[in-house]
C-alpha cells in the first residue's frame, strides 16, 4: 500500500512538473535568435571569404553565451579562444574591444582589465549586435590582423542593423 501512494504521488509531482515546464518561456523575448545569428554568421563569412583570411567568428547573445561559432578551414587553433573572447568582452562591457583596449593601456584607468572576467581580449575584432537600439549580442572575430578581424566583425554587426531596419517597415 506504501509504495502504490508513494508511486502515485511521485507520477503526480511529475507530471505537474512537466505541465509547469511546458508553460514557461525560455526564450525571452527580444533576445537573439539562432536566425538572426545565423545571417550575422553568414555576412561575417563573407567578409572573411573578401579579405581572404581564415577566421574564426563566435555570436553570443545578450547574457555572453555562445550562441553560434565557426572555425574557417585553416584558421588559427589559437584564435577559437581569441574569437569567443572578444565577443564576450564587447557584451559585458558594451563596447567595441578596440574602445576597450584603449582604456586598458598602461597608465590609462582600466589597465590591467584584461586579466579579470578568466580573461578579456582587448583589441579590436569584438562588436556589439544592437537590436532597435538594445543590445541583443556580440560578435568577435579573430585569425587576420587587428584591422581585418575588426572589418569582419563590422560586417556581422551591420547584417543585423540591416535585418532590423528590413523588418521595422
Amino acid at each position: 500500500m506504501r509504495t502504490l501512494i508513494f508511486t502515485l504521488a511521485l507520477v503526480l509531482t511529475l507530471g505537474l512538473s512537466a505541465a509547469q515546464a511546458a508553460s514557461v518561456k525560455t526564450h525571452l523575448p527580444g533576445d537573439l535568435t539562432l536566425e538572426e545569428a545565423q545571417d550575422i554568421l553568414k555576412a561575417a563569412l563573407s567578409k572573411a571569404k573578401e579579405v581572404a583570411v581564415p577566421m574564426n567568428i563566435a555570436v553570443v547573445d545578450a547574457g555572453g553565451n555562445l550562441k553560434i561559432f565557426a572555425r574557417e578551414d585553416g584558421a588559427f587553433l589559437g584564435s577559437i579562444d581569441i574569437a569567443q573572447k572578444k565577443a564576450r568582452t564587447a557584451r559585458y562591457f558594451n563596447m567595441p574591444t578596440a574602445e576597450l583596449g584603449a582604456a586598458a593601456q598602461p597608465g590609462k584607468e582600466l589597465f590591467g582589465i584584461e586579466v579579470t572576467n578568466n580573461g578579456l581580449a582587448i583589441f579590436g575584432g569584438g562588436e556589439l549586435l544592437v537590436r532597435g537600439g538594445v543590445v541583443v549580442g556580440a560578435i568577435g572575430v579573430s585569425g587576420g590582423s587587428v584591422a581585418e578581424d575588426t572589418t569582419v566583425a563590422k560586417a556581422g554587426a551591420a547584417a543585423l542593423r540591416q535585418s532590423s531596419k528590413k523588418s521595422s517597415f
